[in-house]
Protein backbone atom coordinates (compact mmCIF):
# COMPACT_ATOMS: atom_id res chain seq x y z
CA UNK A 1 0.00 0.00 0.00
CA UNK A 2 1.66 3.20 -1.19
CA UNK A 3 0.05 5.48 1.65
CA UNK A 4 3.63 5.74 2.95
CA UNK A 5 6.58 5.01 0.61
CA UNK A 6 8.44 3.14 3.53
CA UNK A 7 7.34 0.80 6.54
CA UNK A 8 7.31 3.30 9.75
CA UNK A 9 7.86 2.08 13.29
CA UNK A 10 5.27 2.80 15.62
CA UNK A 11 7.21 3.76 18.88
CA UNK A 12 5.26 3.85 22.39
CA UNK A 13 5.65 7.37 24.35
CA UNK A 14 7.73 6.53 27.30
CA UNK A 15 4.90 5.80 30.11
CA UNK A 16 6.35 3.56 32.68
CA UNK A 17 6.34 6.58 34.17
CA UNK A 18 4.40 7.42 37.54
CA UNK A 19 1.85 10.58 36.82
CA UNK A 20 2.35 12.96 39.99
CA UNK A 21 0.59 13.30 42.61
CA UNK A 22 -0.23 16.86 41.35
CA UNK A 23 -2.40 14.77 38.25
CA UNK A 24 -3.74 12.63 40.09
CA UNK A 25 -7.03 14.62 39.40
CA UNK A 26 -7.37 14.45 35.71
CA UNK A 27 -8.25 11.35 33.82
CA UNK A 28 -6.43 8.79 33.61
CA UNK A 29 -5.41 9.55 29.62
CA UNK A 30 -4.64 12.72 30.46
CA UNK A 31 -2.35 11.76 32.86
CA UNK A 32 -0.74 9.29 30.30
CA UNK A 33 -0.49 12.21 28.06
CA UNK A 34 0.97 14.82 29.96
CA UNK A 35 3.14 12.31 31.74
CA UNK A 36 4.66 11.43 28.63
CA UNK A 37 5.24 14.95 27.58
CA UNK A 38 7.16 15.18 31.06
CA UNK A 39 4.34 17.51 32.32
CA UNK A 40 4.41 16.96 36.38
CA UNK A 41 3.07 20.05 37.90
CA UNK A 42 -0.42 22.00 38.54
CA UNK A 43 1.91 25.29 37.79
CA UNK A 44 2.35 24.08 34.57
CA UNK A 45 -1.27 23.47 33.50
CA UNK A 46 -1.84 27.09 35.14
CA UNK A 47 -2.87 28.99 31.26
CA UNK A 48 -3.12 32.59 33.14
CA UNK A 49 -1.33 35.50 31.82
CA UNK A 50 -0.37 36.40 34.99
CA UNK A 51 2.21 33.23 34.70
CA UNK A 52 3.90 34.65 32.08
CA UNK A 53 7.87 35.70 33.36
CA UNK A 54 8.22 38.80 33.30
CA UNK A 55 9.92 41.14 30.49
CA UNK A 56 12.81 42.85 32.49
CA UNK A 57 14.48 39.31 32.50
CA UNK A 58 14.85 39.42 28.38
CA UNK A 59 18.73 40.54 28.21
CA UNK A 60 18.82 44.39 26.66
CA UNK A 61 14.82 45.48 27.44
CA UNK A 62 16.44 47.96 29.64
CA UNK A 63 17.72 50.07 26.90
CA UNK A 64 14.90 48.57 23.93
CA UNK A 65 11.93 49.85 26.22
CA UNK A 66 13.60 53.29 27.03
CA UNK A 67 14.45 54.25 23.73
CA UNK A 68 11.09 52.85 22.36
CA UNK A 69 9.16 55.28 24.70
CA UNK A 70 11.27 58.08 24.60
CA UNK A 71 10.60 57.87 20.79
CA UNK A 72 6.82 57.77 21.43
CA UNK A 73 7.21 60.77 23.70
CA UNK A 74 9.28 62.83 20.76
CA UNK A 75 6.74 61.80 18.23
CA UNK A 76 9.77 59.89 16.17
CA UNK A 77 9.34 57.92 13.31
CA UNK A 78 9.72 54.70 13.43
CA UNK A 79 10.18 51.75 10.41
CA UNK A 80 9.42 48.17 11.20
CA UNK A 81 11.69 46.13 9.28
CA UNK A 82 9.56 42.71 8.56
CA UNK A 83 10.46 39.24 7.58
CA UNK A 84 8.63 37.38 5.30
CA UNK A 85 7.10 34.52 6.40
CA UNK A 86 4.11 34.42 8.84
CA UNK A 87 6.12 35.13 12.24
CA UNK A 88 7.77 38.08 10.08
CA UNK A 89 4.14 39.12 9.06
CA UNK A 90 2.38 39.09 12.34
CA UNK A 91 5.60 40.19 14.76
CA UNK A 92 5.32 43.12 12.18
CA UNK A 93 1.45 43.65 12.49
CA UNK A 94 2.15 43.56 16.24
CA UNK A 95 4.57 46.58 16.25
CA UNK A 96 2.65 48.56 13.92
CA UNK A 97 -0.76 48.06 15.81
CA UNK A 98 1.04 47.65 19.47
CA UNK A 99 3.22 50.76 18.98
CA UNK A 100 -0.07 52.50 17.55
CA UNK A 101 -1.99 51.61 20.56
CA UNK A 102 0.88 52.81 23.04
CA UNK A 103 0.81 56.08 21.10
CA UNK A 104 2.92 56.23 18.36
CA UNK A 105 1.74 58.39 15.80
CA UNK A 106 4.63 58.12 12.55
CA UNK A 107 4.81 54.21 12.35
CA UNK A 108 5.56 52.35 8.96
CA UNK A 109 6.70 49.15 8.08
CA UNK A 110 9.10 47.96 5.17
CA UNK A 111 9.30 44.19 4.15
CA UNK A 112 12.19 42.97 2.01
CA UNK A 113 11.20 41.44 -1.28
CA UNK A 114 12.88 37.99 -0.99
CA UNK A 115 13.41 37.93 -4.81
CA UNK A 116 15.19 41.73 -4.55
CA UNK A 117 16.91 42.31 -1.22
CA UNK A 118 16.86 38.88 0.54
CA UNK A 119 16.55 38.51 4.37
CA UNK A 120 17.15 40.88 6.74
CA UNK A 121 18.76 44.27 7.56
CA UNK A 122 21.20 44.47 4.34
CA UNK A 123 22.51 47.57 3.44
CA UNK A 124 20.08 47.42 0.24
CA UNK A 125 16.99 47.66 2.47
CA UNK A 126 18.66 50.32 4.82
CA UNK A 127 19.06 51.98 1.50
CA UNK A 128 15.58 51.95 0.78
CA UNK A 129 14.64 52.82 4.25
CA UNK A 130 16.18 55.90 4.20
CA UNK A 131 13.88 57.82 1.67
CA UNK A 132 11.32 57.86 4.29
CA UNK A 133 13.67 59.68 6.37
CA UNK A 134 13.16 57.06 9.60
CA UNK A 135 14.43 58.09 13.42
CA UNK A 136 14.63 54.59 14.32
CA UNK A 137 14.68 51.13 12.43
CA UNK A 138 12.83 48.52 14.66
CA UNK A 139 13.55 44.72 13.18
CA UNK A 140 11.56 41.96 13.87
CA UNK A 141 11.76 38.55 13.61
CA UNK A 142 15.17 39.35 11.95
CA UNK A 143 18.31 41.42 12.39
CA UNK A 144 20.64 39.35 14.72
CA UNK A 145 22.83 38.87 12.01
CA UNK A 146 22.67 41.93 10.50
CA UNK A 147 26.38 43.09 11.12
CA UNK A 148 26.67 45.06 8.01
CA UNK A 149 23.13 46.37 7.59
CA UNK A 150 23.08 47.77 11.00
CA UNK A 151 26.34 49.67 10.49
CA UNK A 152 24.69 51.12 7.77
CA UNK A 153 22.06 52.43 9.15
CA UNK A 154 24.19 54.29 11.48
CA UNK A 155 26.13 55.46 9.49
CA UNK A 156 22.93 57.42 7.96
CA UNK A 157 22.19 58.80 11.87
CA UNK A 158 19.37 55.73 12.62
CA UNK A 159 19.16 54.23 15.69
CA UNK A 160 18.63 50.49 15.28
CA UNK A 161 16.61 47.81 17.80
CA UNK A 162 16.67 44.66 16.80
CA UNK A 163 14.35 42.08 18.13
CA UNK A 164 14.79 38.73 17.34
CA UNK A 165 14.89 35.07 18.32
CA UNK A 166 17.04 33.47 15.46
CA UNK A 167 20.45 32.13 17.00
CA UNK A 168 22.88 34.65 16.97
CA UNK A 169 26.39 34.52 15.20
CA UNK A 170 30.08 34.26 16.91
CA UNK A 171 30.02 38.35 16.37
CA UNK A 172 26.66 40.88 17.03
CA UNK A 173 25.68 43.75 15.28
CA UNK A 174 26.04 47.14 16.67
CA UNK A 175 22.38 48.15 17.77
CA UNK A 176 21.18 50.91 20.10
CA UNK A 177 19.39 47.40 21.64
CA UNK A 178 19.07 43.89 20.90
CA UNK A 179 16.30 41.46 22.99
CA UNK A 180 17.05 37.87 21.83
CA UNK A 181 15.97 35.60 24.73
CA UNK A 182 18.86 33.06 22.89
CA UNK A 183 21.81 35.78 23.64
CA UNK A 184 24.17 34.56 25.50
CA UNK A 185 23.70 34.56 29.40
CA UNK A 186 20.30 35.45 28.67
CA UNK A 187 18.13 34.63 31.71
CA UNK A 188 14.53 34.69 30.20
CA UNK A 189 13.22 31.19 31.10
CA UNK A 190 12.11 30.54 27.58
CA UNK A 191 14.37 30.39 24.55
CA UNK A 192 11.31 29.14 22.50
CA UNK A 193 9.95 32.12 21.99
CA UNK A 194 8.82 33.10 17.90
CA UNK A 195 9.88 36.43 16.65
CA UNK A 196 6.26 37.77 17.51
CA UNK A 197 6.51 36.42 20.75
CA UNK A 198 9.50 38.76 21.54
CA UNK A 199 8.02 41.56 20.00
CA UNK A 200 4.83 41.06 22.63
CA UNK A 201 7.25 41.28 25.36
CA UNK A 202 8.94 44.43 24.28
CA UNK A 203 5.69 45.93 23.66
CA UNK A 204 4.14 44.91 27.08
CA UNK A 205 7.93 46.75 28.59
CA UNK A 206 7.74 49.36 26.87
CA UNK A 207 3.85 49.70 28.26
CA UNK A 208 5.30 49.49 31.63
CA UNK A 209 7.85 52.06 31.29
CA UNK A 210 5.26 54.40 29.47
CA UNK A 211 2.70 53.91 32.81
CA UNK A 212 5.70 54.88 35.37
CA UNK A 213 6.13 58.10 33.52
CA UNK A 214 2.61 59.22 33.79
CA UNK A 215 2.28 58.60 29.67
CA UNK A 216 -1.33 57.37 29.64
CA UNK A 217 -2.76 59.64 32.43
CA UNK A 218 -1.52 62.47 30.16
CA UNK A 219 -2.67 61.54 27.22
CA UNK A 220 -5.58 59.72 28.08
CA UNK A 221 -8.72 61.13 26.50
CA UNK A 222 -11.26 63.07 29.31
CA UNK A 223 -13.83 60.45 28.17
CA UNK A 224 -11.79 57.46 29.01
CA UNK A 225 -10.69 59.19 32.25
CA UNK A 226 -9.23 56.33 34.51
CA UNK A 227 -8.10 54.20 31.94
CA UNK A 228 -4.22 53.58 32.54
CA UNK A 229 -3.30 52.07 29.84
CA UNK A 230 -3.96 50.41 26.50
CA UNK A 231 -5.18 45.92 26.21
CA UNK A 232 -2.18 44.67 24.68
CA UNK A 233 -4.44 41.30 24.99
CA UNK A 234 -6.28 42.28 21.93
CA UNK A 235 -3.16 41.38 19.60
CA UNK A 236 -2.57 38.08 20.83
CA UNK A 237 -4.63 36.28 18.44
CA UNK A 238 -1.58 37.34 15.74
CA UNK A 239 0.79 36.12 18.66
CA UNK A 240 -0.70 32.69 18.55
CA UNK A 241 -0.79 32.49 15.21
CA UNK A 242 2.96 34.04 14.30
CA UNK A 243 4.48 31.59 17.32
CA UNK A 244 2.15 28.25 15.84
CA UNK A 245 3.70 29.10 12.34
CA UNK A 246 6.94 29.05 13.13
CA UNK A 247 6.86 25.24 14.74
CA UNK A 248 9.02 26.88 17.88
CA UNK A 249 8.91 24.49 21.02
CA UNK A 250 5.15 24.73 22.80
CA UNK A 251 6.72 25.18 26.07
CA UNK A 252 4.55 26.80 29.20
CA UNK A 253 4.80 30.36 28.12
CA UNK A 254 4.45 29.55 24.45
CA UNK A 255 0.82 27.61 25.30
CA UNK A 256 0.05 30.64 27.66
CA UNK A 257 -0.11 33.14 25.31
CA UNK A 258 -1.56 30.31 22.36
CA UNK A 259 -4.14 29.40 24.32
CA UNK A 260 -5.16 33.04 25.06
CA UNK A 261 -5.16 34.25 21.10
CA UNK A 262 -7.02 31.35 20.51
CA UNK A 263 -9.56 32.40 23.01
CA UNK A 264 -10.04 35.70 21.57
CA UNK A 265 -10.23 33.97 17.96
CA UNK A 266 -12.88 31.48 19.52
CA UNK A 267 -14.63 34.82 21.01
CA UNK A 268 -14.85 36.51 17.75
CA UNK A 269 -12.41 39.11 18.84
CA UNK A 270 -9.73 38.33 16.50
CA UNK A 271 -8.29 40.73 13.56
CA UNK A 272 -10.60 41.38 10.51
CA UNK A 273 -7.96 40.11 8.08
CA UNK A 274 -7.47 36.93 10.50
CA UNK A 275 -11.05 35.98 10.63
CA UNK A 276 -11.19 36.77 6.87
CA UNK A 277 -8.24 34.13 6.04
CA UNK A 278 -10.10 31.21 8.31
CA UNK A 279 -13.37 32.00 6.35
CA UNK A 280 -11.98 31.64 3.15
CA UNK A 281 -10.38 28.32 4.20
CA UNK A 282 -13.61 27.00 5.72
CA UNK A 283 -12.25 27.29 9.09
CA UNK A 284 -15.26 27.85 12.68
CA UNK A 285 -13.39 30.69 14.38
CA UNK A 286 -15.27 29.47 17.25
CA UNK A 287 -14.21 26.20 17.23
CA UNK A 288 -10.32 27.30 16.06
CA UNK A 289 -7.73 24.52 16.91
CA UNK A 290 -3.28 25.67 17.09
CA UNK A 291 -3.55 23.29 13.88
CA UNK A 292 -5.87 25.32 12.21
CA UNK A 293 -3.25 28.33 12.80
CA UNK A 294 -0.29 26.29 11.18
CA UNK A 295 -2.72 24.53 8.61
CA UNK A 296 -4.90 27.19 7.36
CA UNK A 297 -3.82 30.57 8.05
CA UNK A 298 -0.55 30.27 8.04
CA UNK A 299 0.26 28.86 4.46
CA UNK A 300 -2.61 31.33 2.73
CA UNK A 301 -0.36 34.24 4.44
CA UNK A 302 3.16 32.62 3.47
CA UNK A 303 2.02 32.10 0.05
CA UNK A 304 2.79 35.99 -0.19
CA UNK A 305 5.94 35.99 0.61
CA UNK A 306 7.06 33.37 -1.48
CA UNK A 307 5.13 34.41 -4.41
CA UNK A 308 4.73 37.60 -4.20
CA UNK A 309 5.18 40.57 -1.67
CA UNK A 310 4.57 39.53 2.20
CA UNK A 311 3.09 43.05 2.40
CA UNK A 312 -0.17 42.05 1.04
CA UNK A 313 -0.04 39.02 3.52
CA UNK A 314 0.95 42.40 6.63
CA UNK A 315 -1.84 44.73 5.12
CA UNK A 316 -4.81 41.88 5.39
CA UNK A 317 -3.62 41.36 9.53
CA UNK A 318 -3.65 45.62 9.90
CA UNK A 319 -6.92 46.60 7.66
CA UNK A 320 -9.69 47.29 10.29
CA UNK A 321 -11.85 47.42 7.07
CA UNK A 322 -14.06 44.14 7.15
CA UNK A 323 -14.57 44.66 3.19
CA UNK A 324 -10.51 45.06 2.66
CA UNK A 325 -10.37 42.02 4.73
CA UNK A 326 -12.45 39.57 2.57
CA UNK A 327 -10.51 41.05 -0.78
CA UNK A 328 -7.02 40.59 0.89
CA UNK A 329 -8.26 36.84 2.29
CA UNK A 330 -8.99 36.37 -1.47
CA UNK A 331 -6.33 37.43 -2.70
CA UNK A 332 -3.90 35.47 -0.46
CA UNK A 333 -6.21 32.11 -0.93
CA UNK A 334 -5.63 32.33 -4.72
CA UNK A 335 -1.79 32.30 -4.05
CA UNK A 336 -1.73 29.86 -2.09
CA UNK A 337 -3.31 27.89 -4.91
CA UNK A 338 -0.90 29.08 -7.31
CA UNK A 339 1.88 27.96 -4.67
CA UNK A 340 0.17 24.52 -4.38
CA UNK A 341 0.29 24.42 -8.17
CA UNK A 342 3.92 25.26 -8.35
CA UNK A 343 4.68 23.19 -5.02
CA UNK A 344 3.43 19.76 -6.83
CA UNK A 345 5.33 20.13 -9.87
CA UNK A 346 8.74 20.77 -8.34
CA UNK A 347 7.58 17.65 -5.83
CA UNK A 348 6.91 15.47 -9.21
CA UNK A 349 10.34 16.11 -10.51
CA UNK A 350 12.34 16.02 -7.52
CA UNK A 351 10.84 12.42 -6.51
CA UNK A 352 11.69 11.58 -10.20
CA UNK A 353 15.07 12.70 -9.53
CA UNK A 354 14.90 10.61 -6.26
CA UNK A 355 13.17 7.70 -8.10
CA UNK A 356 16.50 7.44 -10.54
CA UNK A 357 18.57 7.86 -7.30
CA UNK A 358 17.05 4.59 -5.16
CA UNK A 359 14.85 2.24 -6.37
CA UNK A 360 12.97 2.50 -2.23
CA UNK A 361 10.96 4.78 -3.32
CA UNK A 362 9.07 2.45 -5.53
CA UNK A 363 8.86 -0.09 -3.11
CA UNK A 364 5.62 -1.05 -0.64
CA UNK A 365 6.15 -0.24 2.62
CA UNK A 366 6.97 -3.79 3.65
CA UNK A 367 10.00 -4.55 1.51
CA UNK A 368 12.04 -1.34 2.31
CA UNK A 369 15.43 -1.03 0.99
CA UNK A 370 18.93 -0.18 2.68
CA UNK A 371 20.35 1.22 -0.74
CA UNK A 372 21.05 4.23 -2.61
CA UNK A 373 19.37 7.03 -0.53
CA UNK A 374 18.66 5.20 2.54
CA UNK A 375 22.15 5.49 3.59
CA UNK A 376 22.61 9.01 3.27
CA UNK A 377 22.59 10.98 5.93
CA UNK A 378 21.61 13.84 4.51
CA UNK A 379 20.46 15.16 0.86
CA UNK A 380 21.12 18.50 -1.44
CA UNK A 381 19.14 19.22 -4.79
CA UNK A 382 19.20 21.80 -6.80
CA UNK A 383 17.63 22.64 -10.16
CA UNK A 384 17.88 25.74 -11.92
CA UNK A 385 14.07 25.63 -12.82
CA UNK A 386 12.88 25.36 -8.96
CA UNK A 387 11.07 28.53 -7.88
CA UNK A 388 12.93 29.86 -4.97
CA UNK A 389 10.01 30.90 -2.88
CA UNK A 390 8.93 27.19 -2.65
CA UNK A 391 12.07 25.32 -1.78
CA UNK A 392 11.21 25.54 1.83
CA UNK A 393 7.68 23.59 1.55
CA UNK A 394 9.49 20.92 -1.02
CA UNK A 395 12.39 20.23 1.15
CA UNK A 396 10.16 20.00 4.01
CA UNK A 397 7.64 17.63 1.72
CA UNK A 398 10.96 15.30 0.63
CA UNK A 399 12.06 15.82 4.76
CA UNK A 400 9.24 14.01 5.98
CA UNK A 401 9.22 11.48 3.27
CA UNK A 402 12.95 10.29 3.81
CA UNK A 403 13.25 11.38 7.31
CA UNK A 404 16.72 12.90 6.81
CA UNK A 405 18.37 16.31 7.06
CA UNK A 406 17.34 18.21 3.61
CA UNK A 407 18.46 21.37 1.50
CA UNK A 408 16.64 22.64 -1.66
CA UNK A 409 18.62 24.78 -3.93
CA UNK A 410 16.54 27.24 -6.51
CA UNK A 411 18.90 29.92 -8.13
CA UNK A 412 18.65 33.26 -9.06
CA UNK A 413 19.67 35.88 -10.63
CA UNK A 414 23.62 35.89 -11.09
CA UNK A 415 25.86 33.32 -9.90
CA UNK A 416 24.10 32.49 -6.79
CA UNK A 417 22.00 29.74 -5.59
CA UNK A 418 19.54 29.85 -2.27
CA UNK A 419 18.87 27.16 -0.43
CA UNK A 420 16.21 26.36 2.13
CA UNK A 421 17.12 23.36 4.67
CA UNK A 422 14.53 21.66 6.99
CA UNK A 423 16.29 18.78 9.19
CA UNK A 424 14.98 16.10 12.04
CA UNK A 425 15.18 15.91 15.37
CA UNK A 426 18.45 15.31 16.83
CA UNK A 427 20.40 17.44 14.02
CA UNK A 428 20.63 21.22 14.49
CA UNK A 429 20.87 22.41 11.23
CA UNK A 430 22.05 26.02 11.56
CA UNK A 431 24.87 24.17 13.88
CA UNK A 432 25.74 21.99 10.74
CA UNK A 433 25.71 24.97 8.64
CA UNK A 434 28.09 26.47 11.41
CA UNK A 435 30.48 23.79 11.18
CA UNK A 436 30.66 23.64 7.59
CA UNK A 437 31.58 27.64 7.65
CA UNK A 438 33.97 27.27 9.89
CA UNK A 439 35.81 24.38 7.94
CA UNK A 440 35.57 26.29 4.71
CA UNK A 441 35.36 30.04 5.61
CA UNK A 442 34.67 31.18 2.39
CA UNK A 443 32.18 28.73 0.74
CA UNK A 444 28.94 29.98 2.43
CA UNK A 445 28.25 33.60 0.95
CA UNK A 446 24.82 33.70 3.94
CA UNK A 447 23.20 31.57 6.41
CA UNK A 448 21.23 31.41 9.46
CA UNK A 449 18.18 29.75 11.10
CA UNK A 450 16.68 27.48 14.19
CA UNK A 451 17.59 23.70 15.25
CA UNK A 452 14.60 22.76 12.45
CA UNK A 453 14.89 25.29 9.63
CA UNK A 454 17.97 26.64 8.23
CA UNK A 455 18.24 29.27 4.91
CA UNK A 456 21.83 29.31 2.96
CA UNK A 457 23.12 30.87 0.08
CA UNK A 458 26.23 30.06 -2.08
CA UNK A 459 28.42 30.27 -5.39
CA UNK A 460 26.73 27.63 -7.89
CA UNK A 461 29.88 26.18 -8.74
CA UNK A 462 30.57 25.59 -4.99
CA UNK A 463 27.24 23.25 -4.79
CA UNK A 464 29.03 19.79 -5.23
CA UNK A 465 31.91 20.49 -2.91
CA UNK A 466 29.16 22.19 0.14
CA UNK A 467 27.40 18.38 -0.59
CA UNK A 468 30.05 16.78 0.06
CA UNK A 469 30.90 18.36 3.10
CA UNK A 470 26.70 18.61 4.34
CA UNK A 471 26.64 14.79 4.15
CA UNK A 472 29.72 14.36 6.47
CA UNK A 473 28.87 16.87 8.72
CA UNK A 474 24.93 15.18 9.15
CA UNK A 475 26.56 11.86 9.23
CA UNK A 476 28.73 12.72 11.91
CA UNK A 477 25.71 14.38 14.01
CA UNK A 478 23.32 11.27 12.67
CA UNK A 479 25.91 8.70 13.79
CA UNK A 480 24.21 7.69 17.07
CA UNK A 481 20.46 8.53 15.79
CA UNK A 482 17.78 5.75 14.49
CA UNK A 483 16.57 7.50 11.40
CA UNK A 484 14.03 4.79 10.04
CA UNK A 485 10.88 5.91 9.77
CA UNK A 486 8.60 6.26 12.84
CA UNK A 487 5.83 7.48 14.62
CA UNK A 488 5.21 8.12 17.88
CA UNK A 489 2.11 6.99 19.50
CA UNK A 490 0.32 7.55 23.49
CA UNK A 491 -0.59 3.49 22.91
CA UNK A 492 -4.38 2.42 22.17
CA UNK A 493 -7.46 3.96 23.19
CA UNK A 494 -10.40 1.75 25.03
CA UNK A 495 -13.41 1.86 23.24
CA UNK A 496 -15.15 3.76 26.01
CA UNK A 497 -12.49 6.38 25.41
CA UNK A 498 -13.23 6.93 21.65
CA UNK A 499 -16.05 9.21 22.19
CA UNK A 500 -16.72 12.87 21.85
CA UNK A 501 -16.56 14.05 25.20
CA UNK A 502 -13.16 12.76 25.24
CA UNK A 503 -11.84 14.71 21.94
CA UNK A 504 -13.31 17.54 23.09
CA UNK A 505 -11.11 16.70 26.68
CA UNK A 506 -8.23 16.43 24.37
CA UNK A 507 -8.30 19.41 22.70
CA UNK A 508 -9.17 21.44 25.09
CA UNK A 509 -5.98 20.09 27.03
CA UNK A 510 -3.39 21.97 24.34
CA UNK A 511 -2.63 24.15 22.97
CA UNK A 512 -0.41 21.14 21.02
CA UNK A 513 2.35 22.35 18.94
CA UNK A 514 6.34 21.35 18.39
CA UNK A 515 7.56 19.56 21.50
CA UNK A 516 4.30 19.25 23.27
CA UNK A 517 2.67 17.24 20.34
CA UNK A 518 -1.03 16.35 19.90
CA UNK A 519 -1.74 12.98 20.74
CA UNK A 520 -1.77 10.12 18.71
CA UNK A 521 -2.84 6.97 19.21
CA UNK A 522 -2.73 3.34 17.58
CA UNK A 523 -4.87 0.05 17.49
CA UNK A 524 -6.35 -2.37 14.45
CA UNK A 525 -9.88 -2.39 12.79
CA UNK A 526 -11.47 -3.99 10.88
CA UNK A 527 -12.60 -1.84 7.58
CA UNK A 528 -16.77 -1.79 7.12
CA UNK A 529 -16.82 0.30 4.95
CA UNK A 530 -14.25 2.56 2.83
CA UNK A 531 -14.17 5.41 -0.51
CA UNK A 532 -12.93 8.20 -1.95
CA UNK A 533 -14.04 11.96 -1.17
CA UNK A 534 -12.18 14.67 -3.21
CA UNK A 535 -9.69 13.36 -5.01
CA UNK A 536 -7.45 11.45 -2.86
CA UNK A 537 -8.95 11.55 0.73
CA UNK A 538 -9.80 8.35 2.35
CA UNK A 539 -13.62 8.01 4.21
CA UNK A 540 -13.42 4.58 6.60
CA UNK A 541 -16.03 2.97 8.58
CA UNK A 542 -14.22 0.90 11.16
CA UNK A 543 -14.94 -1.59 13.82
CA UNK A 544 -13.52 -1.22 17.32
CA UNK A 545 -10.94 -4.36 18.38
CA UNK A 546 -13.27 -6.39 20.78
CA UNK A 547 -16.30 -4.29 20.69
CA UNK A 548 -19.32 -4.10 17.83
CA UNK A 549 -19.05 -0.55 17.81
CA UNK A 550 -18.27 1.36 14.48
CA UNK A 551 -16.48 4.40 14.51
CA UNK A 552 -15.72 6.98 11.34
CA UNK A 553 -12.44 7.35 10.40
CA UNK A 554 -10.85 10.03 7.77
CA UNK A 555 -7.01 10.01 5.84
CA UNK A 556 -6.17 13.37 4.08
CA UNK A 557 -4.15 13.53 0.79
CA UNK A 558 -3.82 9.25 0.44
CA UNK A 559 -1.20 7.89 -2.41
CA UNK A 560 -3.09 6.03 -4.53
CA UNK A 561 -6.23 5.96 -2.64
CA UNK A 562 -8.47 3.40 -4.69
CA UNK A 563 -5.45 0.54 -3.78
CA UNK A 564 -6.64 1.07 -0.16
CA UNK A 565 -10.73 0.12 -1.12
CA UNK A 566 -10.06 -3.93 -0.77
CA UNK A 567 -8.00 -3.68 2.67
CA UNK A 568 -10.15 -5.31 5.03
CA UNK A 569 -8.33 -4.70 7.71
CA UNK A 570 -5.41 -2.11 8.85
CA UNK A 571 -3.22 -1.12 11.64
CA UNK A 572 -3.19 3.08 12.03
CA UNK A 573 -1.97 5.42 14.14
CA UNK A 574 -5.04 8.38 14.26
CA UNK A 575 -6.24 11.54 16.09
CA UNK A 576 -9.00 11.60 18.16
CA UNK A 577 -10.66 13.84 16.46
CA UNK A 578 -14.08 16.18 16.05
CA UNK A 579 -15.46 15.98 12.53
CA UNK A 580 -17.86 18.94 12.31
CA UNK A 581 -20.69 19.25 9.67
CA UNK A 582 -23.29 21.89 9.46
CA UNK A 583 -24.87 21.80 12.85
CA UNK A 584 -23.41 17.78 13.79
CA UNK A 585 -20.60 17.40 15.72
CA UNK A 586 -19.10 13.35 15.56
CA UNK A 587 -16.28 11.96 16.90
CA UNK A 588 -13.70 10.92 13.61
CA UNK A 589 -10.39 8.66 13.66
CA UNK A 590 -8.33 11.17 11.46
CA UNK A 591 -5.79 9.12 10.69
CA UNK A 592 -1.64 10.14 10.41
CA UNK A 593 -0.24 6.52 9.62
CA UNK A 594 -2.01 3.54 8.22
CA UNK A 595 -0.97 0.07 7.02
CA UNK A 596 -2.79 -2.76 6.03
CA UNK A 597 -2.64 -6.34 7.51
CA UNK A 598 -4.56 -8.34 5.05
Amino acid sequence: MPYHPVKKKIIPRASDRLAAPELSHLPPLLQRIYTARRLTSERELDRSLAKLPSPWLLSGMEAMAARIADAIRKNQRILVIADYDTDGATACAVAVRGLKLLGAKRVSYLVPNRFEYGYGLTPEIVALAAQSNPDILLTVDNGISSLEGTAAAKARGMRVLITDHHLPGPELPDADAIVNPNLAGDPFPSKNLAGVGVMFYVLSAVRSRLRAAGHFARTCPPAQAGAEQPNLAQLLDLVALGTVADVVPMDHVNRILVHHGLKRIRAGQGQLGLLALLEVSGRNARLITAQDLGFAVAPRLNAAGRLEDMSLGIECLLTDDADAAVRLAARLDQLNRDRREIEEQMKLEAFRYLEDLDTSLRTGPSTPLRTGLATKAGLCLFDDSWHQGVVGILASRIKDRLNRPVIVFASTDGDEIKGSARSVPGVHIRDVLSDIATRSPHLLRKFGGHAMAAGLSLHRDDLARFTELFEEEVARRSADLDLDHAVHSDGPLEAHEMELEMAELLRQAGPWGQGFPEPLFDGEFDVAQSRIVGDRHLKLLLRIPDSEKLIDGIAFFVDEPTDWLACRRLRAVYRLDINEFRDARNVQLRMEYMESCD
